[in-house]
């Protein structure tokens, strides 16, 4: 049976290897990928080199624009008999990216599906937060809107204390630093927040505290990619 292999992409540099190599030697066959841009893309199947000329391999696009009524269309290799890579931008497909809706169609379409392992920057995040890992929520973005999301992180805090539940979601990289004050300045003293940024490259920085033990000089977030982390302390 042909299958839908899910390929995690790096967290950064794609000249690093990311994929254990076990897990590479089951993809390099695949001549058909759906892929979140074309582009970064092909830089990632060239570092895992697949044994088909670049050139010649068939990448069709799912991301947040694709329609979905399009996304069907996307199994037709799948249906002829062909396996097929679903690769997001980085990290691991399907997890806060629209490749899940892929995923869904072709688990409804009895297609075999395999997840391969590789790096996840929520799950390394949550690992190094020393935040509970028993019971964690991912949430994506909050609201643009400082006033909104002073609300949203509030609820958060409030859910996290009542339910013992990690909370953990991510920011536009240009808006990094203006969450970071947010909550610092709103968070109670003695709820905990994690930042890992820049996970698996040479600039990785990883803080966690509790809000009142974060140093006076936060770390620069500008423009990096980062995972925010709050567990709230019983009380």
């Amino acid at each position: 049976m042909a299958t839908l292999f899910l390929i995690p992409a790096p967290l950064g540099d794609a000249d690093t290897p990311w994929l254990p190599e076990p897990e590479r030697l089951r993809i390099v066959h695949i001549r058909h990928f759906v892929v979140e841009a074309e582009k970064t893309a092909r830089k990632h199947l060239k570092a895992l080199g697949v044994t088909t000329q670049i050139r010649e391999l068939s990448l069709l696009t799912l991301n947040e624009h694709t329609p979905a009524t399009d996304v069907a269309a996307l199994l037709a290799p799948l249906m002829d008999g062909h396996d097929v890579g679903l690769i997001s931008e980085a990290g691991c497909p399907a997890v806060a990216d629209p490749g899940a809706q892929l995923v869904a169609l072709a688990h409804e379409k009895g297609l075999a599906v395999m997840p391969l392992i590789g790096p996840s920057s929520i799950l390394m995040a949550l690992m190094a937060s020393g935040a509970n890992g028993q019971r964690f929520a991912f949430h994506g973005y909050l609201p643009v809107d400082a006033s909104e999301r002073a609300q949203a992180l509030k609820r958060l805090e409030q859910r996290s204390r009542e339910h013992d539940e990690t909370q953990v979601f991510i920011e536009t990289p240009y808006r990094n630093d203006a969450l970071l004050s947010q909550m610092r300045t709103l968070l109670a003293p003695d709820t905990r927040l994690a930042v890992a940024c820049d996970l698996t490259l040479p600039t990785q920085t990883i803080l966690s505290r509790r809000v009142r033990d974060w140093p006076a000089q936060a770390p620069e977030l500008h423009k990096r990619p980062a995972i925010f982390v709050l567990h709230a302390a019983s009380r």
